[in-house]
């Protein structure tokens, strides 16, 4: 495979100029959330996939970090953090853990002053995986900096390594760097496919699945129960785990095929599955928990009626949350919006939704 070893190869060619007396930088970065569609739940070693995984890139819902660095004299690393303008010690511990974390890539980091900054599009706590969008918005700035210490202020940054790095802050942060949809994890269906990086899957897209809306319900709008990290843990003792990654593995060289071919009524099939089975691998755990909600229930009920009655091709997955995702393709925007307005808004917290849709990965922006 020809992304395989990547962890050896970074830190071999680890990149630590000999003089940083006049380096100073500030760099702005955005970056998406993403859909998983095949799951990833459950990993081992240092952020890596028990499952092969593949989302869809979102366009609204993303993050812009902002990072300034200056040389500094003393020995300790010194960092400030900042998330939507104000100073939030539960992240700035996450983040100072994680640069530390990279010492062994970019040796850089201990002799740089970070002062970052970062602010979401969409609210908190909204069912988005914020983790994904942050760390590899974060990961793309720490490239572009190692990018800048050689002297190229091109911006022009090796994604696959913006993906690694992002891998190690949050295992789902790996795709969003990638525009459209990505694939995560070893597959036979896919050649280059690796567990330390995800792959673009933008070139074998169908026409369709670049249309894709995603209409976001937020059924519950506070932090859930039990967090991903821990349902991650769980699935060490979790009596299903075996029979679910060997169908992971199966679901995506069979979604791979289907996001060739434009095939929704299989697209929409996998789709739900993957859903339901997530949720249910919660539910089986030791202990199990239950991170749906009645209305999400409702929702789900009313979602399948509905395209039961109409025949349009619209279906939902959800993340490890209550929160819903509407998909569909847009040339049936006007009708799916006005079922939303409907019958779902009801449904959900403060009939709040998120309108968004497949779009664009990492992206260096002029301002913050």
């Amino acid at each position: 495979m020809l992304n395989k070893n990547l962890h050896e190869r970074y830190i071999r060619e680890a990149f630590s100029p000999s003089n940083y007396s006049a380096f100073q930088t500030t760099i702005i970065w955005q970056s998406p959330s993403n859909i998983a569609l095949v799951k990833y739940w459950g990993k081992h070693g240092n952020q890596l996939p028990n499952n092969p995984s593949i989302s869809f890139t979102l366009s609204q819902s993303r993050t812009e970090t902002k990072v300034k660095v200056n040389y500094k004299k003393q020995q300790k690393a010194a960092f400030r953090f900042l998330f939507e303008g104000s100073e939030t010690p539960q992240f700035g511990r996450k983040v100072q853990d994680y640069l530390l974390s990279l010492l062994p890539y970019f040796p850089f980091i201990q002799h740089l002053d970070f002062e970052i900054e970062s602010r979401n599009t969409f609210p908190h706590s909204s069912g988005i995986a914020s983790s994904a969008s942050s760390m590899s918005a974060l990961a793309a700035c720490l490239t572009d900096i190692e990018l800048q210490l050689k002297g190229d202020v091109s911006g022009k940054i090796d994604m696959t390594k913006a993906s690694f790095m992002a891998r190690l802050g949050s295992g789902s942060a790996a795709r969003s760097v990638f525009s459209l949809a990505a694939e995560w994890g070893v597959t036979e269906a896919l050649p280059n496919s690796s567990d330390e990086i995800a792959i673009p899957l933008e070139q074998i897209l169908h026409p369709v699945y670049k249309t894709f809306q995603d209409s976001i319900l937020i059924i519950h709008g506070g932090v859930k129960s039990v967090s991903s990290r821990a349902g991650h843990a769980l699935m060490e003792t979790n009596p299903f785990a075996s029979q679910r990654y060997q169908e992971a593995n199966k679901q995506t060289i069979s979604l791979i095929k289907i996001l060739q071919t434009g095939d929704l009524d299989a697209f929409i099939q996998i789709t739900e599955t993957e859903a339901m089975q997530l949720h249910a691998l919660m539910m089986v755990s030791e202990p199990s928990f239950i991170l749906l909600q009645p209305n999400s229930l409702a929702a789900i009920t009313a979602i399948r009626n509905y395209r039961q009655r109409t025949a349009v091709p619209l279906c939902f997955t959800l993340d490890a949350g209550p929160n819903l995702h509407l998909l569909y393709p847009e040339e049936y925007r006007t009708q799916v919006i006005e079922f939303l307005h409907e019958e779902l808004l009801p449904l959900c917290y403060q009939q709040q939704w998120i309108d968004d849709k497949v779009g664009l990965g990492t992206s260096t922006i002029s301002s913050f």
